[in-house]
């Protein structure tokens, strides 16, 4: 958020480009510490690494506000990066070891707050755009990661699960569990999905002829529609088994990439968009919580394998947008999404079957 100040530019006196390439170390961070934070989890227990990742934010803020050169933001990016994906990874993995009967619902409404975040967080910036510098809203930010740093030290967790010796081949060793990777390919199709549509919407729109704000519109029934889908889906998924929901929700999402590429009003603009946020929102937590029935015994582990492969699609998939809409055209570059729909409905309709034989035979 604080990236898309012209004043944060100024600060570092780094160009667009650079800018970019802070996003790509933050997401580098990102792709180690779901790599790495899993087994730990398994080993360790939540308290102390959601205390540690909380902690590594407050530096990375600390760091951030005190930055002038590209070199310093450089180096407090990935360790940014590396502290929220230890969150991210942490608190979905802990959720699931608490919510036993309850895993679907439970991470999908873990995965309202992260849309809620997507939308206060840039409204809170404009807000005070002006009345605080910059370095302030970093220790701000410091601060309040310190905060829930020592609340977690603070407070009791489920002890870890794990009692042999930790050692890196278990990330090798869970890859090879019977349906864990296509878990991770679909989750892999659904980030690199999420990420076009929230990184190209806009420019899409714009694309077609209308105004920027009617494209920051349409973008925002976005993360409202995904927002709402994960709510619905809390519900839901008390009735219907999770893979008929990825499966369904797939299969919208084709037909809101068809509205989409297909629009030619406002009005079908913001129905395609609102559409595929509805079908979006329940994918990602709802396939965690098949992988948290599934492997519970190693829920930290198998969680950061499978954040570590959607992050490459996170990456790739945009890029890939990019490529297309620039030797041919940003509506061709929006079949992306609708491709991965396909694979998605190829690959849940296959996991679905896999949970059937799973719920008949009773064994993992």
């Amino acid at each position: 958020t604080v990236f898309g100040l012209p004043a944060m530019r100024a600060r570092l006196q780094i160009s667009l480009a650079q800018q970019g390439t802070l996003f790509l170390l933050l997401y580098l961070g990102i792709f180690v510490a779901s790599l790495a934070v899993g087994p730990l989890i398994d080993h360790l227990g939540a308290k102390a690494n959601l205390a540690t990742s909380s902690l590594i934010v407050a530096i990375a803020m600390t760091l951030f506000a005190g930055a002038h050169s590209f070199a310093a933001a450089g180096g407090a990016a990935m360790l940014l990066g590396f502290g929220g994906g230890g969150l991210n990874t942490c608190t979905n993995a802990l959720v699931s070891d608490i919510y036993v009967e309850q895993r679907g619902p439970m991470l999908n409404l873990l995965g309202i707050l992260f849309g809620v975040g997507a939308i206060s967080i840039p409204l809170m910036a404009v807000s005070i755009e002006g009345r605080f510098t910059i370095p302030q809203l970093f220790i701000f930010c410091a601060v309040l990661a310190a905060a829930c740093a020592l609340w977690y030290a603070m407070i009791s967790f489920p002890p870890p699960k794990a009692t042999q010796e930790f050692s890196w081949n278990e990330l090798l060793t869970v890859a090879k569990y019977n349906g864990v990777l296509l878990l991770a390919f679909i989750l892999f199709i659904e980030s690199g999905n999420e990420a076009c549509i929230a990184g190209w919407t806009s420019t899409y729109v714009d694309n077609t002829g209308y105004a920027p704000r009617i494209a920051t519109l349409v973008l925002a029934s976005y993360w409202a529609a995904l927002m709402l889908s994960r709510i619905l889906a809390a519900r839901m998924l008390r009735g219907i088994r999770k893979s008929h929901l990825i499966v369904a929700a797939a299969v919208i999402s084709l037909g809101g990439c068809a509205v989409l590429l297909s629009a030619r009003s406002v009005l079908a603009l913001f129905f395609g968009t609102a559409l595929i946020g509805l079908s979006y929102g329940p994918i990602f937590p709802t396939t965690l919580a098949i992988a948290g029935d599934r492997y519970s015994q190693r829920a930290g582990t198998v969680f950061g394998l499978l954040f570590s492969i959607a992050l490459v699609g996170g990456m790739t998939f945009p890029w890939a947008v990019g490529q297309i809409s620039q030797q041919l055209s940003v509506r061709s570059g929006m079949i992306v999404p609708a491709v991965g729909a396909v694979g998605i409905i190829a690959l849940s309709l296959t996991a679905s079957r896999k949970e059937r034989k799973h719920a008949a035979s009773g064994t993992e």
